[in-house]
């Protein structure tokens, strides 16, 4: 994996695949969104839609904003807040491998999927 796209102080990440593979999406689809919600199955995994396309609500944290190069918009991470609570101690880097992830989530029909590293918060 190489070295996260990343901004000073930033809770959330993307590998510099992940990132190609948003270029992509954004092409495709226009301006995106991440939602990590827990659960079993896919649940687990970083859903990414449409911006609009999954409502978020007082349930929801905005974990961070992705500033992609070469993505107009930035690409905002929610995260639940029963996820927040779990992974507060954590850094989370978005990544993409290969594998069908949910029908759901944009990337499903390119045969990956978006996937979440985490590491412990540097103090």
């Amino acid at each position: 994996m190489d070295a996260p796209e990343s901004a000073p102080g930033a809770r959330v990440d993307v590998t510099p695949e992940a990132a190609a593979l948003l270029r992509r999406l954004t092409g495709t689809h226009g301006p995106l969104m991440f939602h990590q919600s827990g659960g079993c199955c896919d649940g687990s995994s970083p859903m990414c839609y449409e911006r609009g396309e999954f409502r978020t609500g007082a349930s929801d944290v905005l974990l961070g904003e992705l500033e992609i190069e070469g993505v107009p918009d930035p690409v905002p991470f929610w995260i639940s807040a029963s996820q927040y609570a779990y992974w507060s101690h954590t850094h989370l880097t978005v990544d993409v491998v290969p594998g069908r992830g949910s029908g759901f989530s944009v990337e499903a029909p390119e045969g990956v999927r978006f996937l979440i590293r985490s590491r412990l918060l540097e103090t």
